[in-house]
């Protein structure tokens, strides 16, 4: 995020500062109180950076998944390899074992192959159990991300993110609970993490990405793009899962998981501002028309940041609560304790809302006798022993309202 004044920052422990976002206090002036910033901090752009968007895919109720996803990958690593860890294998022993890991995914048993999928999560997380420095991780992560997409892991996600969409004793046992839990997305949280990791991880460009690794960006975005799953694109599939869920009949779907795939995968495939501008250039050049002035895009990043307007329909109805007057009958006060006296209950109640509506009413007078009877009519008369006495309310006689 872009600094705008001078802040002091909160910090962090160095393990937890790519995890949490930046925290900030404006700094104390010295007639005392807090000084303004003149600007919000914010960048005006596609995305965060690549740390701060993987961040934002986790909840804080996911952390103790963390320690589970590297338990499930080491407890089936050393059955295969028993002396050496995975960053000290080569290149044809990782492709091995991924390869291992996918055939995981097809079995039948749901624990057997979720554990599977726990486990190819910690290795698209960068394996950093192994590490020793959040730079090592990432340096891990895209590598062991461009490995899992070119055994066909990403495609093996999709037929099992298209099962548990179509499941529908989940969907039925959800709709049934009075509330959903962590436990009722399992599945889908899991293959949700892995997709979005390879989808953000491949998007992504980096100074040191090999040749093969373009290549297979550049193929792995016209394969998001086209109507490889089900005969339609990728993102069809999410937007299908989004009106599920709204629709209620899948309540269990982690939808910020969803929305966040969804968002990255429109990017991987159309492309972002930066791409758009291109894309209008080019257009206007082939048409003969003059270049654009500006760029709007930027502009807008140069602009202050502003509350937006308020809607016609909120200013409307602001005007009318403005002149809207309520023009109500007169009635004298002893009128008002005769009426309560027939109510005990109402009897102070009646009170105090006359109080609250003082503002509300217009320049009130005494009425003519006639009309006082139209309005309310006189009290009927009880028997002593009948009448239940109540307070009328102040001891002196009432003013005129």
């Amino acid at each position: 995020m872009a600094q705008a004044g001078e802040r002091q920052e909160l910090g962090a422990t160095p393990n937890m500062a790519a995890a949490l976002p930046r925290l900030s206090l404006p700094l104390p002036r010295e007639g005392g109180g807090y000084s303004e910033s003149p600007d919000l901090e914010f960048e005006y752009a596609d995305t965060d950076k690549w740390a701060a968007e993987l961040s934002e895919l986790y909840s804080y109720t996911e952390g103790p998944e963390f320690l589970l996803n590297r338990k499930c990958f080491e407890e089936d690593f050393r059955i295969h390899v028993r002396d050496k860890k995975w960053t000290e294998l080569d290149k044809k022993q990782h492709r091995t074992h991924a390869m291992r890991l996918l055939d995981g995914l097809e079995v039948t048993a749901r624990e057997k192959r979720l554990r599977v999928a726990r486990a190819i999560l910690y290795v698209a997380q960068g394996t950093f159990g192994e590490c020793s420095s959040e730079a090592e991780v990432q340096a891990w992560m895209r590598y062991n991300i461009f490995l899992l997409l070119e055994v066909g892991t990403f495609n093996a996600l999709v037929e099992l993110l298209n099962m548990e969409i179509d499941n529908s004793a989940a969907c039925s046992s959800a709709v049934r609970k009075p509330a959903i839990s962590l436990a009722d997305s399992t599945d889908l949280r899991v293959l949700l993490n892995i997709m979005y990791l390879i989808v953000e991880t491949v998007r992504q460009e980096a100074e040191g990405d090999k040749a093969e690794w373009k290549s297979m960006r550049q193929t792995f975005r016209a394969e998001l793009g086209a109507p490889l799953y089900n005969n339609e694109p990728f993102s069809v599939m999410l937007f299908g899962m989004v009106t599920k869920f709204c629709s209620g009949h899948a309540p269990h779907f982690p939808m910020k998981k969803v929305l966040l795939l969804l968002w990255k995968t429109v990017l991987c495939t159309l492309g972002g501002f930066e791409e758009l501008q291109s894309m209008k250039a080019e257009k206007r050049e082939v048409l003969g028309l003059p270049p654009l002035p500006e760029d709007s895009i930027k502009v807008i990043r140069n602009m202050r940041a502003a509350s937006p307007p308020a809607s016609a329909s909120d200013l409307i109805e602001q005007q009318q609560k403005r002149g809207r007057r309520e023009h109500k009958a007169l009635i004298k006060q002893d009128n008002l304790d005769a009426f309560n006296e027939r109510d005990p209950y109402k009897a102070d109640d009646s009170r105090e809302e006359e109080e609250e509506n003082d503002d509300d009413n217009s320049l009130e007078g005494e009425t003519f006798p006639l009309e006082r009877d139209e309005v309310m009519p006189p009290p009927t008369q009880h028997p002593p022993s009948d009448r239940i006495t109540c307070p009328k309310g102040l001891p002196w006689a009432p003013k005129v309202r």
